[in-house]
């Protein structure tokens, strides 16, 4: 008899079993215990999953899923060979092969189980959680929590710690950061405040970081492949994966060599740990911010913690705890299993049921025989609204998703209790720390259609994909791209930016012309055409009247004569999301983020910065972040937002190979790709 914790990460899969008092590390996969989270639909239309599936995703990319994590909540379908599912469908057969692989083994299903989360899942997504465990047809009772919450029950039950004493979680992973502040009490711990986290900064990242330091040292090579041959493919594929075990390796040595196996070139690349350290600085200082405002939540001082607890694979970084330490001041303890320290908490509470050694010991004390219990104040809500998830499918059929019906409601194991829905409240301003990012009096957004005003910004560039969390306001180190805006406003914005766009004609035309010299597409709803009336101006009668897009705003002819290319129709923020919706050509390819072509979209005035330096065919890239989805929608409290877009008067995209360099357009250039203004409808 015994107990299942499960890890479903981002980039790894972990898990643990509890037995006889005693919690252990199961092994998943034939070289690790933990395994890649990546599932592969196969032609005869059976899966793979972890090493195989990633094996064999190297020469089948159209059919391999990574990093689904991140698209959790997200209604758009993931292809596999055409096929579409959906992430929480993905997860759910993860979460099967997990549970079969640890069950084949230990000679029998798990008594119970428990599945740990991200901890800023908020009602919706945690919702979906539920679905991806009903989709796996587990009948076994499941409890969830939160991936700090297990790290810190993994953590106080290998060390004496007081109660009442508290310690920070710091769970940096392949794919998301957390941070959570905890009591221990007599019973178990308490999670005080609200969790923060940056849903996209994590292992993967920094691999993005290492592959660019090895296109910069390859000059052109691989922007010479062609992007549709199968061996290129699998050849990038290959020189990603020497990235990662390169970043794996500076944790204990301080150079590493990259095998670089192409169809044209046959090389190796140097990276040395102070290199890897200067690229992933300013994602970690941003961490760090995220943990200070944990902090500030909790009404808990720095000098006040126990200790910070590192846990997640990405902890191991040497950097990682000298910037922790330094920043709070306080003692860090690397835990001895830092990418299994989840799973391992999680297998504890999963095991309280059914007894045996559950507790942390108290100081002067031997280990208690108490169940952990997880204590949760009022919650308040993350942004998502508590609504049930968008029905996917968990059979596909070709063609379109298909819905499944409401989730019942899942047995639940006392390791903790579902909360209620939390509030929104305003996030503190810092007290000290990393001075964070102001808006700018000139660049806030405007409301109604005014004139967007810009004025001169800097952008501190953080090396790798950018989007994966805030930077610092000032970063000493080199890599810096200065970017003056015109003094001149932009041509009034659209009230309301839509997807159907009507060739002006006849007189109109005529006039326009008179005015621009060419040729302007402008919107319906601005033409009157279902949209609200045109509001008067001196000198205006209140007839319709052509509305000028300024050149950069424009979908030309020129861009849709591109074999690839994008054209943003509306852009805007909208409660708690920004959205961007365009249409696209891909050219017949499937859109993939890894692997595949996709969208840099990023923020600017439309003319600065130049699209030019929005991949890394460019030797100072910009910030941007990646999108293979249609259409684009981020959370307003997203690094993505808040780093790539924040106080930008417009947002603009281009196309993107595999190896995150542009696409050409027929000059020669860039221009596959437009920009709008964002509309504030909040």
């Amino acid at each position: 008899m015994y107990a299942l914790g499960v890890d479903l990460g981002t980039t790894f899969t972990a898990a643990a079993t509890w037995r006889a008092g005693h919690a252990e590390i199961a092994s998943l996969g034939s070289r690790a215990a933990a395994v890649p989270s990546v599932v592969l639909l196969r032609e005869d239309e059976t899966f793979l999953t972890g090493e195989p599936a990633n094996r064999r995703g190297l020469s089948e990319p159209h059919r391999v899923a990574r990093e689904f994590k991140r698209r959790f909540g997200d209604t758009t379908p993931i292809l596999l060979g055409g096929v579409p599912y959906s992430a929480e469908a993905l997860m759910g057969r993860l979460l099967r092969w997990t549970i079969d692989e640890v069950s084949s083994r230990e000679g029998g299903a798990p008594r119970a189980i428990t599945v740990s989360h991200p901890a800023n899942w908020g009602p919706y997504k945690t919702d979906l959680l539920r679905q991806a465990v009903r989709l796996s047809g587990v009948e076994e009772p499941v409890s969830f929590i939160t991936e700090p919450e297990a790290a810190a029950v993994f953590y106080a039950s290998q060390q004496r710690i007081d109660t009442g004493a508290v310690v920070a979680v710091y769970d940096l992973g392949g794919g998301t950061f957390d941070a959570a502040v905890l009591r221990k009490t007599a019973q178990g711990f308490e999670i005080l405040g609200q969790p923060e986290g940056i849903e996209r900064l994590g292992g993967i990242d920094f691999d993005a970081a290492v592959f660019h330091h090895v296109t910069q040292a390859l000059g052109g090579k691989l922007a010479e492949l062609d992007e549709d041959d199968p061996a290129a493919i699998a050849a990038v594929a290959r020189l990603r994966e020497e990235c990662v075990a390169a970043k794996e390796a500076l944790s204990a040595d301080t150079d590493a060599s990259i095998p670089v196996l192409l169809p044209n070139l046959s090389t190796e690349v140097r990276l040395t740990r102070g290199e890897l350290e200067g690229m992933v600085r300013p994602a970690l200082y941003g961490s760090i911010e995220s943990l200070r405002r944990a902090l500030r939540s909790a009404g808990v001082e720095a000098e006040q913690l126990h200790s910070v607890l590192l846990v997640g694979g990405s902890s191991r970084m040497p950097i990682v705890a000298q910037l922790v330490a330094a920043e709070l001041n306080r003692p860090v303890a690397v835990d001895a299993h830092p990418k299994h320290a989840v799973a391992l908490g999680a297998a504890r509470l999963a095991g309280a049921p059914l007894g045996g050694t559950t507790q942390a010991p108290d100081a002067g004390s031997a280990r208690g025989s108490a169940t952990v219990v997880i204590h949760h104040p009022p919650t308040r809500a993350t942004g998502s609204a508590p609504v049930s998830a968008p029905p996917m499918p968990s059979a596909p059929m070709p063609g379109a998703p298909v819905s499944s019906p409401p989730m019942p409601a899942r047995p639940v194991s006392p390791a903790r209790p579902i909360s209620p829905a939390r509030p929104i409240s305003p996030a503190p301003r810092p007290t000290s720390g990393a001075p964070v990012p102001q808006p700018l009096s000139g660049m806030t957004r405007p409301r109604t259609p005014q004139p967007a005003e810009a004025t001169p910004r800097t952008q501190a560039f953080a090396q790798g994909r950018a989007g994966s969390g805030p930077a610092p306001t000032v970063d000493p180190r080199p890599h810096r791209i200065e970017y003056a805006y015109p003094s001149a406003p932009p041509a009034p914005a659209p009230t309301r930016p839509g997807r159907n766009r009507t060739a002006l004609v006849a007189g109109v035309v005529v006039a326009v012309l008179a005015l621009a010299g060419a040729a302007i597409w402008v919107n319906r709803d601005n033409l009157g055409f279902g949209g609200a009336d045109p509001t008067p101006t001196p000198g205006n009668t209140g007839a319709a009247s052509a509305v000028v897009l300024p050149p950069e705003e424009q979908c030309t002819e020129a861009i849709q004569s591109n074999a690839r290319w994008v054209c943003i129709t509306a852009a805007f923020v909208d409660n708690t999301k920004f959205v961007v919706e365009y249409d696209v050509e891909w050219g017949g390819a499937t859109p993939q983020n890894v692997g595949g072509f996709h969208l840099h979209i990023y923020g600017g005035d439309g003319t600065n910065p130049p699209a030019a330096r929005m991949g890394f065919q460019s030797d100072q890239p910009g910030r941007f972040y990646l999108e293979d989805k249609q259409p684009s929608v981020r959370s307003i409290e997203q690094g993505n937002y808040r780093d790539v877009i924040g106080t930008n008067p417009k947002v603009c995209a281009r196309i993107s190979d595999a190896a995150d360099l542009l696409v050409k357009d027929q000059e020669g250039g860039y221009e596959t790709g437009n920009c709008v203004t964002i509309q504030d409808r909040r």
